[in-house]
């Protein structure tokens, strides 16, 4: 097992040793950092310079250890307006200079607080910048967090790890899923009514559509297509979520695409969408996470900064129109920097999705325009 010395960040003085170990052997030893204890997953790294907060509250990252590729983190503190969730989903955190006090007049707790209230297992201290180098070139992977009375000699915590399940095969949509449905009231007129699968909603997703005139109904990823429609949607939407899309059965997507309901996918939902045309989807070296990934919509030509966190892709071609079992669909949306499908549209029926997250929690707000888009599609079908 190699081991990495921590960083040249400041450690926390009182704070316990961690160890953070890799599923190929690679080990970073820090302090701990939020509560004391183990945790495993798949490490992540997010590129984002702000938005902690939605990042940790945000069900895409269930089962995933998150490390900041931003050298300081924590430094406005937490407050109670911005979570995306109900709780933090993350399953460990990582970063390298943790701040000693939060500064910002929104906050109401440091971020260390909130994670140790929620139990959630982090490290600090460590090399961050080297971590994030070694999955760009190994890939993402399984990785523990080890403190206090979980440190161990370093075979048996590898051993913990490679124990650990993998993210391929794994279902998980459900297990952050409301488990009740429950309504978003349009703001202002009520225009459309639509029904939203919730595969790990973020609740900025639901009020962007509310204030368009838009009334949701948030309906558990176990809904039926007589749920759906026992809510007389003008649209259908389909969330974002973790997990691997591959596990998820397409039935409702199947009878949505073939009743010609307006639809629309964001991030998991685009996977879905991209598996019920016949595409195929794979998992990525290391993903897209964060907020500053440059994005062309194919449509326009315009290139947008978006929001991502997805560890899978849609396999469509880039180059044609491809013939599917609901008409013609081609990719609409491209990722600048690998040419990744980031978005799907139908030639021949109202539906579209996209693979990056344009409700945009924490920013930028480049693509906000996906939901008009989204409106026009139900104003045609009504017309």
């Amino acid at each position: 097992m190699t081991i990495s010395k921590p960083g040249n960040a400041s450690q926390r003085k009182g704070a316990s040793p961690a160890v953070l170990v890799l599923e190929d052997g690679r080990s970073f030893r820090g302090r701990a950092y939020g509560a004391v204890g183990e945790t495993f997953g798949e490490a992540v790294f997010n590129t984002g310079m702000t938005g902690y907060q939605e990042t940790l509250t945000d069900p895409s990252y269930h089962r995933q250890v998150v490390v900041m590729t931003a050298p300081h983190v924590g430094n406005t503190g937490v407050n109670d307006e911005d979570d995306e969730s109900a709780k933090i989903w993350v399953a460990g955190y990582v970063v390298r200079d943790p701040a000693r006090i939060p500064s910002n007049w929104r906050s109401s707790r440091s971020l260390d607080e909130q994670l140790v209230d929620q139990g959630i297992v982090g490290i600090s201290g460590i090399d961050t910048r080297a971590l994030t180098r070694h999955l760009r070139e190994r890939g993402a992977m399984r990785v523990g967090i080890f403190s206090g009375e979980a440190l161990a000699d370093e075979d048996t915590l590898l051993a913990r790890v490679k124990e650990a399940p993998q993210m391929v095969g794994a279902s998980l949509a459900a297990e952050v899923s409301t488990k009740e449905p429950y309504v978003v009231p349009a703001i202002g007129e009520k225009k459309f009514t639509v029904a939203a699968i919730d595969l790990g909603i973020k609740g900025m997703t639901p009020h962007l559509m509310a204030e368009r005139g838009i009334e949701v109904h948030v309906l558990p990823a176990t809904a039926t297509a007589e749920d759906v429609y026992a809510v007389a949607p003008d649209g259908v939407f389909l969330s974002n979520g973790p997990g691997d899309p591959s596990t998820v059965d397409l039935t409702v997507v199947k009878a949505v695409l073939d009743r010609k309901t307006p639809l629309f996918g964001i991030c998991f939902g685009n996977q879905i969408l991209g598996r019920a045309l016949g595409f195929g989807t794979y998992k990525l070296k290391y993903g897209h996470r964060g907020i500053n990934q440059p994005v062309q919509d194919r449509t326009t030509g315009k290139v947008e900064v978006t929001a991502h966190n997805h560890g899978f892709a849609v396999d469509a071609p880039l180059d044609q129109v491809s013939e599917t079992p609901y008409g013609r669909a081609e990719v609409s949306h491209v990722c600048l920097n690998d040419d990744v499908v980031e978005g799907l549209q139908l030639l021949d029926q109202p539906a579209f999705s996209v693979q990056y997250h344009p409700e945009a929690a924490a920013g930028p707000h480049d693509a906000a325009y996906l939901f008009d888009r989204f409106v026009t599609l139900m104003e045609g079908q009504r017309a």
